[in-house]
């Protein structure tokens, strides 16, 4: 069961600031990121997706309009964020679900997804909620299901012109490679590896890609 009044950081830091997000994160070259992430889930025909903290549905519209006979769920706790989302699918011709919710207390049945999908969420969560998430999206991939996530490459250098823009340069000093890891590992996740490296922004902000397995 969700947890009622919990507070959450919304996509662009600020309620104001949402109308700009989706303009600055395609400045920032944002969408080959995403089509990466996609790209390196390997979804096929009949797979069930999940976005964690999907945000105003970039991701979402991108996977379902690349692979139209899957079923796409995206969860978010932002309902403006979720209201854009409904906005832009709709604009798209598109078909996915949308659910308020976090991801720390997911109300999705056990084994019913065969990928989850983040793209710049993790870093957003502190450490318990980071933990609380791993171990959801353990609890929902069906055996063999892959979890694949996109991120701000974190460690105490972190921060930045972005990571100020973002409101998050304590959490990214949280969110290095080795601390992702190994907290993905302690969630009982398998195949735990860092798939590759890029930036945004010019190049100024790092970027990491990971994926984690269930076991058959």
């Amino acid at each position: 069961m969700a947890r009622t009044g919990k507070l959450y950081l919304p996509a662009a830091g600020h309620d104001w600031a949402l109308p700009l997000y989706d303009p600055f994160v395609k400045l920032a070259g944002g969408e080959p990121t995403r089509l990466a992430l996609i790209e390196q889930a390997a979804i096929r025909p009949g797979h069930r997706v999940l976005e964690i903290g999907c945000g105003t549905g970039s991701v979402l519209v991108l996977v379902k309009r690349r692979h139209p006979d899957t079923e796409v769920v995206g969860l978010d706790p932002d309902p403006k964020a979720l209201a854009r989302a409904r906005r832009k699918a709709a604009r798209a011709s598109v078909s996915v679900a949308l659910d308020q919710g976090f991801s720390g207390d997911m109300h999705y049945p056990d084994r019913s997804f065969d990928r989850v999908l983040s793209s710049f969420m993790f870093h957003h969560l502190d450490t318990v909620e980071k933990e609380r998430t791993l171990g959801e999206v353990r609890r929902v991939l069906k055996p063999g299901g892959v979890f694949h996530m996109v991120d701000f490459a974190g460690g105490a250098r972190s921060g930045g012109f972005l990571a100020r823009m973002l409101h998050a340069h304590h959490r990214l000093a949280d969110n290095d490679e080795d601390r992702v890891l190994t907290l993905m590992r302690q969630a009982g996740l398998v195949d735990v590896r860092k798939v590759r490296e890029g930036a945004i922004f010019f190049g100024h902000m790092p970027l990491k890609y990971y994926q984690a397995s269930v076991p058959e």
